[in-house]
């Protein structure tokens, strides 16, 4: 499952990475959220590009997309037997542009948020496949979802599932569908090593969309910290205080 995540690190280390030939520039992002405007990059004719799309996937054949359900993850292991993904999986894979996502686990409370990063803070390759939608009346517009599959050992903690995060050296083989087929691409839909990645509760802040600002990548132990010097200054000053009058 992945239903929020980050895009914070300048345009040039993604386009390092992934070596596509736009030159986009876009401010960072730390609370992405579903049905808005993403970021992927695919390959078309062995040149790989940057594009737009809407974070919700619509199949081609769909007749009422206000009827067809937001479909943001696309489960990794029925990707061949789903009829929505199948024509995506063999022509129109992507990868999210992101370096960390956002899980919840539940609580006495509620729920806590959690927030998975590289461990290298480099960019994070989320695997996706897009497609296009053309509406009755001519207008099109582009869609995508991102692969999920069995969490691994960092994920297992707070859930059971997490985002296809490929490795430098799977880029090609994923993107490039006259190379490698749709049963050639399952390969890469698997947990990626636990010593990748690291997690970390950060604040429910993050719950709301409208929050979108670099404190939300901050630890619940240091927001907590941050919190607590205040109080612990004036309990420090007080006792100074104290201190001093009983000098007179």
């Amino acid at each position: 499952m992945c239903g929020r995540y980050a895009i914070t690190l300048p345009p040039e280390a993604y386009r390092a990475l992934f070596d596509y030939v736009d030159q986009p520039n876009f401010p960072a992002r730390y609370n992405v959220a579903p049905t808005q405007p993403v970021p992927i990059v695919y390959e078309e004719k062995g040149r790989r590009h940057f594009r737009l799309v809407r974070w919700g996937f619509l199949p081609s054949w769909t007749k009422d997309p206000k009827a067809f359900p937001l479909v943001i993850n696309a489960r990794g292991e029925t990707l061949l037997e789903k009829p929505t993904f199948k024509a995506a999986l063999t022509r129109r894979r992507c990868i999210f542009l992101a370096d960390g996502f956002y899980e919840w686990r539940r609580t006495g409370s509620g729920k806590q948020p959690f927030l998975t990063r590289m461990k290298s803070r480099q960019p994070m390759p989320l695997a996706g496949l897009w497609e296009t939608y053309c509406d009755p009346d001519g207008g099109e517009i582009d869609t995508a979802a991102i692969v999920t599959t069995d969490a691994n050992g960092v994920m297992a903690a707070v859930h059971d599932r997490m985002p296809v995060i490929l490795s430098p050296d799977d880029l090609k083989a994923w993107l490039d569908s006259d190379a490698t087929d749709a049963k050639g691409a399952l390969r890469f839909v698997r947990p990626c090593p636990d010593e990748w990645l690291d997690m970390a509760p950060v604040s429910t802040r993050v719950n709301k969309v409208e929050n979108d600002d670099a404190g939300l990548l901050e630890s619940a132990a240091e927001l907590e910290i941050q919190a607590s010097e205040p109080k612990r200054k004036a309990a420090k000053r007080k006792i100074e205080d104290d201190a001093q009058g009983q000098l007179f």
